[in-house]
């Protein structure tokens, strides 16, 4: 994925007005499609598909973001835990092509065992400290 003109974004198409917090270069909004309470994505104002193409100062801006919206779900939902992370590139299971971070609250009991996090990306390796 590489940045282009041409490409356009879900991201930047929605309202500033559904932003819950916002620097110079970086946005945070409600995911449209949420895997838990409060599941938040912050969002670079610069059309870039990838964590890898965003420049130094766009991912200093994303990563103070995560950290404001941390305490703000912190403060309205009480979490148990987090998974903060991107997808980066359509074979990872990226699907906009607009460099988003899922920030997203956990739950004690929202899965039966959530050992592995993020190692579920791919199924047949995750449970690691099962015999194969």
């Amino acid at each position: 994925m590489r940045e282009d003109a041409s490409m356009s974004s879900p991201f930047l198409d929605r309202p500033a007005s559904d932003r819950i917090a916002e620097n110079a270069l970086a946005f945070a909004i409600a995911d449209g499609f949420p895997v838990s309470p409060g599941h938040t994505l912050v969002v670079p104002k610069r059309l870039v598909a990838t964590w890898f193409e965003a420049t130094a100062q766009e991912k200093l801006a994303i990563v103070e973001l995560i950290d404001v919206v941390k305490e703000q779900l912190e403060e309205r939902f009480h979490p148990d835990g987090w998974n903060v992370g991107w997808n980066s590139g359509e074979a990872a299971g990226q699907t906009v092509a607009h460099l988003h971070v899922h920030v997203i609250p956990r739950f004690r009991g929202d899965v039966p065992d959530p050992r592995g996090g993020v190692r579920w990306v791919m199924p047949g390796k995750a449970a690691y400290w099962k015999p194969a």
